[in-house]
Formats: C-alpha cells, sequence, structure tokens
C-alpha cells in the first residue's frame, strides 16, 4: 500500500476506496481484519478523524464490521456488494457521458465497440 495521498479528491475518500481496492483485490479477504484506525493514522500521517470518517462509511454500508475490543473485519458479501456499487458509478460517470457525446458526434455503437477494442488492444502490448 502507497502511503501518498492526492490532493484532488478529500482524504477520508482515498482512505475508503484504498480499502474497497485491497478488498476487490483479494489482499483483504472477507472475514479477514482490516487495517485498524491507528494503523492508518500512522501510515498515512493523517488525522484520526479523518480516518475514522472514511472507515465508518464502509461499516455504514455493511463492507467492514467492528469486533469490540478486536478490530474492523471485511463482511461477509462485501467483495459482491463492492463489485455492484462500483459497476452502479462506473455507468453513471462513464458510460453515460460516452453515450451522450457519441451521439452528439454521430459515433454509432459499433464504432463504439471498435474504440474500446483497439484501447484494449494497445493495453496488452
Amino acid at each position: 500500500m502507497k502511503n501518498s495521498l492526492a490532493q484532488d479528491k478529500p482524504i477520508y475518500m482515498q482512505i475508503r476506496e484504498r480499502i474497497e481496492d485491497q478488498i476487490l483485490n483479494d489482499q483483504l479477504k472477507e472475514g479477514e481484519q482490516a487495517p485498524s484506525t491507528n494503523q492508518l493514522v500512522n501510515f498515512y500521517k493523517i488525522n484520526h478523524v479523518t480516518v475514522s470518517k472514511g472507515v465508518n462509511q464502509l461499516v455504514d454500508e455493511g463492507i467492514l464490521f467492528k469486533k469490540r475490543g478486536i478490530g474492523m473485519f471485511v463482511a461477509q458479501g462485501a467483495k459482491e456488494k463492492l463489485i455492484q456499487q462500483r459497476k452502479k458509478s462506473f455507468v453513471e460517470d462513464y458510460v453515460v457521458k460516452l453515450v451522450q457525446e457519441a451521439d452528439k458526434l454521430g459515433i454509432t455503437e459499433d464504432e463504439i465497440y471498435s474504440f474500446i477494442k483497439n484501447v484494449r488492444g494497445r493495453e496488452l502490448e
């Protein structure tokens, strides 16, 4: 886990997203203990309240759960819940805008598919 944070997004959101990414990448599996608030505070050298805000959002959404006196753990079904949330955000943040811009430019669905295939092909090189 890298300990540098971006300036363009609230820190608590970045902490939250990094924990989510660890779950999605199977670095943190369901039932496993997540990093403690104190560990995150020390690692990132940031305020405890900031870390708590990001972690508590994950608790509120059922991604993490607390065991009193022991720590935070990844909830059962957390990965699937995150995948569904991210897919929904992906459509809202990218696909809707892509389709709107394609419509303005008269780009067909076939052309969009071709563009995507070309981009994916470049990534494999």
